[in-house]
């Protein structure tokens, strides 16, 4: 699979190794942090241009989405070099607290849907908002590539696993296991990541073993699970393929057998339960400056370009007629504001 969407975009590896480097991408026009001032501000101008669109983009939340959005973000401003957009790795529940709903950015990315509480500050905030699906992720669980007695457990033997009081050794999880600790190593509180997981393998949103490193720098879990032939993570499935040479992937048995993960199970589903539906969440008095509007707009119509979804970054992208459906929406959503 090349690393490079063909048409001068980004490299998977170099969006996801900025995403975990730095927590933000600056690239061929993209600021690289969250600007302390607030002069970028939503929908903020950032001066003259070239006599087209001109203006800032502020976006935050999941690292999972980071790389659709970093690479989204590049294309667009190479059509439009007066647009100048931050995109921050925050995780989703810390974009959505201490960034969109405040009022300081024009898009949340998430890697679960919003939660009521996330709604109930935004409204309290004066914040509106509408959820676009851009991707579907199969969420991976890995392990040391020397971790030969495991390729495949059970959605059980994973709840027993990051439950909050969790089995110590790999012999509790499976008869023939070794008799070794199970070193953990997982998405932070603030990640959408950690709120699915939790939610689907645990059964409760939150519910987890606090035994674990924790970490929105999925770098950081490559390194954790590279380093120690015991240890298991998590993350999406972009991350993982950005990094298959150093961490072998799990197949999960939901109950009719191991399944691998993949863009083909995930988007037919037969990656269960870890196949997940990724967003991002524009604000609505955003959508009253152009280059915002036409930004979301383009964000919208790139979720179902196969090259660059795909192939270059590593999820399942929308299919033409989920794409025309989301930007019908989108656009009523704009004439709103």
């Amino acid at each position: 699979m090349p690393d490079t969407d063909g048409r001068g975009g980004l490299s998977r590896r170099h969006v996801l190794a900025a995403a975990g480097a730095a927590g933000a991408v600056g690239i061929a026009g993209c600021t690289a942090e969250a600007n302390p001032d607030d002069s970028f501000g939503p929908g903020a101008s950032a001066g003259a241009g070239d006599g087209g669109l001109v203006g800032n983009v502020s976006i935050a939340g999941s690292s999972t989405v980071f790389p659709i959005a970093a690479a989204v973000a590049e294309e667009f401003q190479r059509e439009h070099p007066g647009v100048d957009i931050t995109v921050q790795s925050t995780g989703s529940g810390g974009g959505f607290a201490n960034f969109f709903c405040p009022g300081k950015t024009d898009f949340n990315n998430a890697s679960r849907p919003m939660a009521e509480e996330e709604k109930r500050q935004c409204t309290e905030n004066g914040v509106d908002w509408h959820e676009v699906r851009v991707a579907t992720d199969a969420l991976t669980v890995v392990v040391n590539n020397e971790a030969d007695f495991v390729d495949h457990l059970t959605v059980e033997e994973l709840r027993r696993i990051w439950k909050p009081d969790p089995v110590e050794s790999w012999a509790e999880v499976r008869d023939g296991f070794p008799d070794e600790t199970i070193e953990r190593f997982g998405a932070a509180e603030t990640s959408g990541t950690f709120d699915y997981f939790t939610e689907t393998i645990v059964g409760e949103a939150g519910s987890h073993t606090q035994d674990y490193q924790a970490t929105e720098d999925d770098n950081q879990i490559v390194t954790g699970v590279a380093g120690s032939q015991y240890a298991i993570g998590y993350f999406g499935f972009a991350f993982y393929q950005g990094n298959s040479d150093t961490v072998k992937a799990l197949g999960i048995d939901d109950g009719d057998g191991p399944v691998e993960p993949s863009l083909e199970t995930a988007q037919s589903g037969e990656y269960a339960p870890l196949s997940r539906p990724l967003f991002t969440y524009p604000a609505r008095d955003s959508m009253t400056e152009e280059h915002v509007a036409e930004f979301a707009r383009y964000y919208v119509e790139q979720s179902a370009n196969r090259e660059l979804i795909a192939e270059s970054i590593g999820y399942v992208p929308n299919t033409d007629e989920q794409m025309r459906e989301q930007l019908d929406q989108l656009d009523q959503f704009i004439q709103q504001a």
